[in-house]
């Protein structure tokens, strides 16, 4: 199990996904500085910012819980292929989230300033490595498949 390097990218990606919660998504200037992340709540900024906030707090640990739990699943690699494409939806969702999120904040933002200056934060950077660690755990998956079925022909 541990010594496949699918499993090294897994284990990359769920530390990426726990990361990307201890850092802002976005962060905003206006007459002050807003940071928009999971769970941080902005006064008055609609249901939409919220739900985007809520939404990448909850589906970011959820993609590095299915990340890690893949690892676990090395011997039955049709599942595993399974979660590595759940990983997949989890990330892209989590990435909306946070774009749908921070693109109504600023919105919102520009109603109650004239200037508003916004920048991707550190969680959104840390997000985006995580399709290609999934891709690469998975051609390690289809590796071990094609090895073990060479192997049972024997």
């Amino acid at each position: 199990m541990f010594s496949r390097i699918q499993t090294l990218y897994l284990f990359i990606a769920a530390l990426l996904a726990f990361g990307s919660m201890a850092f802002p998504f976005w962060s905003f200037t206006t007459d002050h500085l807003i940071l928009f992340g999971d769970f941080k709540d902005v006064q008055g900024a609609g249901f939409v910012v919220t739900a985007g906030s809520i939404g990448g707090g909850i589906l970011s640990p959820l993609t590095g819980i299915v990340s890690l739990a893949t690892i676990f699943f090395f011997k039955d690699r049709k599942l595993q292929q399974k979660l590595i494409f759940l990983c997949y939806v989890l990330f892209a969702a989590d990435l909306l989230a946070g774009l749908a999120g921070g693109h109504f904040l600023k919105q919102h933002l520009e109603t109650l300033s004239t200037s508003v200056s916004f920048a991707p934060g550190g969680g959104m950077f840390l997000l985006l490595p995580e399709p290609v660690l999934f891709w690469l755990a998975s051609l390690g998956v289809k590796k071990d498949e094609k090895i073990a079925t060479a192997y049972k022909r024997l």
